[in-house]
């Protein structure tokens, strides 16, 4: 059976936009899988962001509870001064611990 020229051409040519296919596809695929590998590392800084986040929120709730509590307290001491003393306090030291005796 002789051979056919041009059914020879054809598939030659086939074979070739096949190959140049795949090699499109080969490298098409290399860039996917490099920005899926960059956006994986993403996600992972992202994380490690956000558990830094957590902590750091965490500690303001403690700030601001700790820093509530002081107000309270103050004010407090704002009223008890307000409302218990109108004079001022004066407090005297007991004369056995002065210096002229101490001399």
């Amino acid at each position: 059976m002789p051979e056919d020229p041009i059914a020879h051409g054809e598939l030659a040519a086939l074979t070739r936009r096949f190959e140049e296919v795949a090699e499109k596809n080969d490298r098409e695929f290399g860039i996917i899988t490099s920005d899926l590998t960059a956006v994986r590392l993403q996600i992972g800084n992202l994380d490690q962001k956000a558990g830094n986040l957590d902590h750091k929120v965490d500690q303001l709730k403690g700030d601001i509870e700790e820093l509530g509590q002081k107000m309270d307290r103050n004010q407090a001491q704002i009223v008890e001064l307000l409302t218990g003393r109108t004079e001022p306090r004066i407090v005297e030291a007991p004369a056995s611990t002065t210096r002229s005796e101490a001399a």
